[in-house]
């Protein structure tokens, strides 16, 4: 089995003026689609891990399950593929965009204190992260919310992750991700993503990650 690129949930001007369709069309069909070349390409060999779901691929980073002529090549291509596979689903046109659900809503005041508390919390880590990356809102293993930002494509479903949970949320930080619009004001552009954020899609992720389960994508 070969992984695909996913088609997206919305047209490409769908996130517009807060994402442009010119970014949105590049990012998706040629790096989004170079990473699904890339880790195709390095499965190839690989049955057995060709085999697995995306999810599980990305679980497997940083372990020896992953044999090591493929280790960077999977872990930064597969977790390309997984990141934005699950970014597409996270956002949604600004007139569909609904707050969270009673029950996400309660957990986030319990984990931050509030709403703007998390906005505040998950925004700074992205400004902070250093060139390339992701930010993301997630559960972690007792249950609770948790934000970490991580490096390059990896993200926190991976063995070798600092701050290892199950994303709700998140949010591409890569250059290419916003660069056409906002140049280099990242800030406005994390600013932005709150108007177009699924929250139906990251409550769904949130009531899965109660029995351990990863996002559908």
């Amino acid at each position: 089995m070969s992984f695909a690129l996913p088609v997206l949930p919305y047209d490409y001007a769908a996130l517009e003026p807060y994402v442009d369709a010119t970014t949105m069309n590049i990012h998706h069909t040629k790096h989004h689609q170079t990473y699904v070349t890339n880790v195709n390409g390095a499965l190839a060999k690989f049955p057995e891990l060709a085999s697995l779901g995306i999810a599980d691929l990305n679980k497997m980073v940083g372990t020896e399950k992953v044999p090591a002529e493929v280790a960077t090549m999977v872990r930064n291509s597969g977790g390309g593929h997984w990141n934005h596979s699950f970014f597409w689903k996270a956002m949604c046109a600004p007139s569909s965009t609904n707050g969270p659900t009673a029950a996400l809503k309660a957990a986030i005041d319990s984990a931050f204190g509030s709403m703007d508390e998390m906005k505040a919390k998950f925004n700074a880590a992205a400004a902070s992260r250093f060139g390339s990356g992701w930010a993301w809102l997630g559960v972690k293993a007792d249950g609770s919310l948790g934000i970490c930002s991580t490096p390059n494509q990896d993200n926190p479903l991976m063995a070798l992750a600092e701050d290892k949970m199950i994303p709700i949320l998140g949010l591409d930080v890569w250059e290419h991700a916003y660069y056409l619009k906002y140049q280099n004001r990242r800030p406005e552009y994390i600013a932005a993503f709150w108007n177009v954020v699924n929250w139906d899609y990251a409550a769904a992720n949130f009531e899965a990650a109660a029995s351990g389960a990863s996002p559908a994508l």
